[in-house]
C-alpha cells in the first residue's frame, strides 16, 4: 500500500460439510460438524504490515479416528483466496489448525483438500469437553499491501470439512 491510502477490508467465511461415501450406513457413522465460524473484518488498514486475524471454531469429527480434512474455496478467479474492490484484487492467505487458540497453522491452497487434521472435540457444538478443537486464521501479507489500492473490499470464503 503507498503511504497515505487506506483499505477497508472484510471477508463472509461460511461453513459447509462434505460426506465422504454413498453407503448410507457408512455416512451415518461418520459425520462431521463445523460451527463456531464468523465473519471476518479488517476493517481500515493504514499500515504495511502482515494483518491477520484469527478464530477459534469447532471441527467435529466422528470417524474413529477423529480425523476430518478441510478444503477452502475463495471468491476469487476460480476459487482463489481473494477480496475484491471492483475488479481489483487483495490476496490473502488461509491457515487452519486442528488446535484451538491458535493464531498459525497448515496453509491452504484454494479448492485443495488437505488431510489429516484431528478433532479434540467431543461434542458437536464443543459445549462440552473442549470449548474450541480448531482454528481459522487470514492473512493479508505486507508484501500486497504494498501494492494495494485504496477502497473498499470484501469477499466470502467457503471452508468445507469431511470425515475421513
Amino acid at each position: 500500500m503507498k503511504s497515505g491510502i487506506v483499505l477497508n477490508a472484510g471477508l463472509v467465511v461460511w461453513a459447509a460439510v462434505a460426506g465422504t461415501s454413498s453407503s448410507p450406513a457408512h455416512a451415518a457413522s461418520n459425520k462431521a460438524r463445523l460451527t463456531g465460524l464468523s465473519d471476518v473484518a479488517f476493517g481500515l488498514i493504514a499500515s504495511n504490515v502482515d494483518q491477520s486475524a484469527s478464530q477459534s471454531v469447532c471441527a467435529y469429527s466422528s470417524s474413529n479416528t477423529n480425523g476430518y480434512s478441510v478444503t477452502a474455496i475463495g471468491s476469487g478467479g476460480g476459487g482463489a483466496f481473494e477480496l475484491l474492490a471492483g475488479a481489483t484484487p487483495l490476496p490473502y492467505d488461509v491457515l487452519w489448525s486442528d488446535a484451538g487458540n491458535q493464531t498459525s497453522g497448515v496453509a491452504l491452497a484454494p479448492g485443495t483438500t488437505r488431510s489429516g487434521f484431528t478433532s479434540t472435540a467431543s461434542q458437536q457444538t464443543c459445549n462440552s469437553g473442549p470449548s474450541s478443537s480448531a482454528s481459522l486464521t487470514v492473512i493479508i501479507r505486507s508484501a500486497t499491501l504494498m501494492s494495494a489500492r485504496a477502497g473498499t473490499y470484501s469477499g466470502m470464503l467457503q471452508i468445507t470439512i469431511a470425515p475421513e
